[in-house]
């Protein structure tokens, strides 16, 4: 039997979530496929343990934040 939730995560969940943004936000500068990958995984995490919906937005970041860190590191290698 399943128990109704009260809406609120726990707070490993928010915890994850709060590390996915940072590392999202990290990527954008330094090691975006590294730092991308850790948002995406930290947000899925924090998604499924019931932080719903930023957790997916935290992930969502994490792959926003990868991308946008490689076109940058990109443009500043051919611009060098």
């Amino acid at each position: 039997m399943s128990h109704p939730s009260s809406g609120r995560p726990n707070s490993g969940a928010r915890v994850c979530t709060i590390i996915a943004f940072v590392c999202a936000v990290i990527a954008v500068l330094f090691v975006p496929v590294l730092f991308g990958l850790i948002a995406v995984v930290l947000g899925v995490v924090a998604g499924f343990l019931g932080d719903r919906p930023l957790g997916w937005y935290a992930a969502a970041a994490g792959v926003g934040g990868a991308i946008l860190g490689l076109v940058l590191a990109a443009a500043v290698v051919s611009a060098g």
